[in-house]
Formats: C-alpha cells, structure tokens, sequence
C-alpha cells in the first residue's frame, strides 16, 4: 500500500525521496556556498593522549578558506579522525571570513604584521613578480586570491602563529584611496 505522500512505496518518513534536495541544501541543513571556494589545510597535528589501554590520538587540522577574489578566512578544526577535523576547520573557517584590500592582483601597501613570536612582512610587488612566500604565508594568499606579493617570516615558524599573523596584516590593510578621503573629510571638517 502506497502511503500518501510517499510516491514510491517505501517508508521512511517525511523528506525522502525525489523531493528531499529541493531547497539546495545538503543533508545536514547546509547552504549551498554559492561562488566556488579554495580550501586549502596548511598543517595537521596529532596529539597521542596515553590512556589504560594504549593512546588515544586526535587530530588538529589549520584549514584556510578564500574565494581567490578578496576574502579570505582559518580555521582550527579537532577531532578523533583527520577528515573530521578537515571538515570541521573549513566550516569555522568559512564563518571567519572577511575582505582584503587590494590593488591590481597585490596588497595595497607595505606592512609589517606580527601574532605572539611570529612576524610576517608583507611588500606589494609589481605585476608579473609571482608569489614569494613560503608554507602557511602562500596558502592564505593564494586562498585570497593575491597573485604578487613579496613576504618573510621572521621569528617563530609555528603554523599556526603564522597564518593568524598574516590574517591580523591582511585585516590592517587599508585601501588607500579610501584611507586618503577619510583623512581629507576630516581635515575639511
């Protein structure tokens, strides 16, 4: 007996069936992202916990998100399984995200960020240089989309303190024709 509702016969409640995807969500409720994004994990730890039966081990992904045209996002996903903590970094990672200034494929000026030990410079480069940057510095910009950048990482290589002092000089950027207006305002005020 065909139940109503239920086109094909079978059971299994509400919501199965041809009509389960109509909104274009995913299966857990998830938005569809719209604009295809760049994911990219920069470093997986594991940490071996020593319990009475042996260790246990988890895993801590560093995943950087951007959609290669001025957003730009991490995050640290944990979990007892690697592509747990992958999936867990992108959706923190996706929820972070905000706008870089740029100018004509670089950053818009010159600047020194630093998060705790670690110290990035970051120079704007003509078009044509390329992306000189190393490890966790070049997933975050290419993640945003920055195509000519000069940079160097001074003091502690720690991945995480990299990517978070290069998001902080990524934030500090200030398109500087809107900068110029800004100050222009206030002079005439």
């Amino acid at each position: 007996m065909v139940q109503p509702g239920n086109r094909d016969g079978r059971g299994g409640g509400r919501g199965r069936g041809r009509d389960q995807n109509r909104r274009g969500r995913g299966r857990r409720g998830e938005e569809d992202d719209g604009p295809e994004l760049i994911e990219k994990v920069v470093y997986i730890n594991r940490v071996a916990k020593v319990v009475k039966g042996g260790r246990r081990f988890s895993f801590t992904a560093i995943v950087v998100v951007g959609d290669g045209k001025g957003r730009v996002g991490f995050g640290m996903g944990r979990a007892n399984e690697v592509p747990e903590a992958i999936r867990k970094g992108g959706v923190i990672a996706r929820r972070s995200m905000f706008k870089v200034a740029m100018r004509q494929g670089t950053i818009a000026h010159d600047l020194i960020a630093e998060y705790k030990a670690s110290k990035i410079v970051m120079r704007a480069a003509a078009p044509g240089t390329g992306l000189i940057a190393g490890g966790a510095v070049r997933a975050v910009m290419e993640a945003a989309g920055v195509t000519d950048v000069l940079t160097k990482s001074l003091g502690s290589n720690n991945p995480i303190n990299v990517v978070r002092a290069t998001l902080n000089g990524l934030r500090q950027l200030q398109d500087p024709a809107r900068a110029r207006a800004r100050r222009l305002a206030r002079v005439s005020s």
